[in-house]
């Protein structure tokens, strides 16, 4: 949707300012901003909102679609924590849209993505984080089962300052995974425990009781630290693009199946799918309250497919396709409108 035919595109990329107001715990960003200006400017305050998993998106973008993240489960999602924001609509008026002003246009921009008018600006509810403990951790493909079956049943009822989610990840050369693994297939979990950091072991303890840590990179960070951690794979305007998406109420026995049997297959470092919560402080926000109407899914699925280069562009895409068409009759009609 960042595109368009016969119609004008407007980038807002150079407006990337963010103002805090700590006392009051509001954050206010152009709409240019990433959630790497975001977290700088908030992190200096030790506050922060929900932001995504890779700190190059947009703040915009990602918070009109809904905004899923790793503080999801304990503050909301990105949108749920939207106070107010400036938008330019199509006839050249520069509205607020609030709970007070333009409720429905407000009701619109919360989910329903970047269809209804320029958003120049968003304010933001913070909240008190500023170190987290957590960090991803690999298990080999022989222990995927297990763990996704452990995830299931364990995030239901986790206390609401953990997230993270199980992804399959070919490794990269990182210094923390044995050399001689680099380039090999494992289930990846990538932790985040936004609670007191003296409780970051015993939060993410489970984990590593349920089955044999290969590599794992786990320990206190500052937020914006975890929130950046993958940018490094995702350079933007170098990789080709072909993403699906699910939501998913339940991960039954037959939905893991399918996971286990095309999620060792990812083809390159770059792709992955993740298997996001948006329980908790998700579930508290009515169906109908905001655009984003998937409140009673526990889970939100993407195949992200991204590689350098065009020439795999017909396996690689075949690869997200089979993918989907394996695990959608096991999930929700529709799907998260930022994958």
């Amino acid at each position: 949707f960042g595109t368009v035919d016969d119609g004008v595109v407007i980038d807002l990329s150079a407006m990337r300012g963010v103002r805090v107001d700590p006392a009051n715990r509001r954050a206010r960003a152009e709409g240019g901003a990433t959630w790497a200006d975001f977290n700088a400017a908030t992190h200096e305050h030790g506050l922060a909102t929900t932001g995504g998993v890779v700190s190059t998106t947009g703040v915009g973008g990602l918070t009109l679609g809904g905004g899923i993240g790793y503080l999801a489960r304990g503050v909301g999602l990105s949108c749920d924590n939207l106070v107010s924001a400036e938008v330019v609509t199509a006839d050249g008026r520069s509205l607020v849209a609030s709970e007070h002003e333009n409720p429905d246009l407000f009701w619109a921009i919360r989910g329903g993505g970047g269809n209804f008018g320029v958003a120049t600006s968003l304010e933001f509810q913070l909240h008190p984080v500023s170190d987290v403990y957590g960090g991803p951790m690999f298990f080999e493909l022989d222990d995927a089962g297990t763990v996704l079956r452990f995830y299931r049943e364990f995030i239901a009822d986790a206390p609401e300052q953990f997230g993270g989610f199980p992804a399959w990840q070919i490794a990269p050369p990182l210094p923390f995974i044995p050399e001689e693994r680099h380039g090999e297939t494992f289930l990846a979990f990538v932790a985040c425990w936004a609670g007191p950091i003296d409780q970051g072991e015993r939060a993410l303890k489970p984990l590593h009781d349920v089955a044999p840590v290969v590599a794992e990179h786990v320990g206190p960070m500052p937020y914006p630290a975890l929130n950046s951690a993958f940018d490094a794979l995702y350079p933007p305007g170098a990789l080709q693009h072909y993403w699906k998406a699910n939501f998913v109420t339940e991960l039954t026995d037959e939905a893991i199946a399918a996971h286990l049997e095309h999620g060792p297959t990812v083809p390159v470092v770059n792709s992955t799918v993740h298997i996001y919560p948006i329980n908790g402080a998700c579930h508290r926000v009515s169906s109908d309250a905001t655009a984003f109407a998937f409140r009673d899914a526990n889970f939100a699925t993407v195949i992200a497919g991204m590689w350098p280069d065009p020439a795999d562009n017909e396996a690689n895409i075949q690869w997200v396709r089979d993918y989907y068409d394996a695990t959608a009759p096991l999930s929700e009609a529709g799907g998260y409108v930022n994958f």
